[in-house]
């Protein structure tokens, strides 16, 4: 077993198996932040108390046997064995960790490879043209390796204001896009020319969507909306009203949601705005 400890240089970036031992921390109600694959000060000081508990020594280190005081939670390594439906352990962590970098979050990173997972896995391989067998096997774990993309275009903001919640881990789970915090019936405007690929409620959590489909695969999406002022079909440029803030479906309060997609894949809009 690898152990967990990084290079103060690279302590800032996160890493899968990083994700995977904060989730196994989780569970033993020892780490409360967010599962984010970073070896901040949180992570170590739940690694020195999980060892004070077992009676190892208390250096912060997710060694071997550190890890096997984690039980099924600690092993196996990502890699080690083929990943599908009903798979359960350190490795699938560190997997749904991958997935929701790259843009397919599947709901919280618990280590369990439920249909949800698989899902967000059969999306991730025909994304990267790995045809969609929900198996994560070699090529699949070194397409999950390479970093995340970011835009190919260049869009508008949506509408002027702060940004929010931003693109990246949030507690368990994944934030796939980023907010606007707007008054409610605040313009929204098209990020850029396009085609309204969809217009409407989406049970899904979005409640009122629009999505615009760009060229070289981009799409962008605009939820939470008061009011849609476009249809399917629409052709659009910049700047278009679309709709107007609100605070439909999943949402605590009015606010803008928007995402850039890219083939699929959720990416982080501050690459393209």
């Amino acid at each position: 077993m690898l152990a967990c400890a990084l290079p103060a240089s690279a302590a800032a970036q996160p890493r899968a198996d990083v994700a995977a031992l904060q989730v196994a921390l989780a569970a033993r109600q020892l780490y409360a932040g967010p599962v984010d694959g970073v070896a901040g000060p949180g992570t170590t000081e739940a690694v020195r108390a999980l060892q004070a508990r077992a009676g190892l020594t208390v250096d912060g280190v997710a060694g071997p046997a550190t890890r096997r005081v984690l039980g099924r939670r600690g092993r196996p390594e990502l890699g080690s064995r083929p990943l599908s439906l009903g798979a359960r352990g350190w490795d699938v962590a560190a997997l749904q960790f991958l997935l929701a970098r790259h843009g397919f979050p599947s709901g919280p990173i618990d280590g369990g490879l439920g249909p949800r997972t698989a899902a967000a896995l059969v999306r991730f391989q025909r994304s990267a043209g790995l045809g969609g067998d929900g198996v994560a096997g070699p090529a699949t774990l070194a397409a999950l390796r390479s970093g995340p993309s970011g835009s190919p275009l260049r869009f508008a903001w949506p509408l002027p204001g702060p940004v929010g919640d931003r693109f990246g881990p949030r507690g368990t789970g994944f934030h796939s896009g980023i907010d606007f915090a707007a008054p409610a019936g605040t313009p929204v405007a098209a990020a850029g020319r396009g085609c309204v690929e969809s217009a409407g409620w989406h049970e899904g959590g979005y409640g009122n969507l629009v999505v615009i489909r760009h060229r070289m695969g981009m799409t962008s999406w605009y939820a939470h909306l008061a009011s849609i002022e476009v249809a399917p079909g629409t052709c659009v440029v910049a700047g278009n009203r679309i709709g107007t803030v609100g605070a439909t479906g999943r949402a605590t309060g009015p606010h803008l949601h928007f995402e850039l997609r890219l083939r699929g894949a959720a990416i982080d809009p501050l690459s393209g705005l």
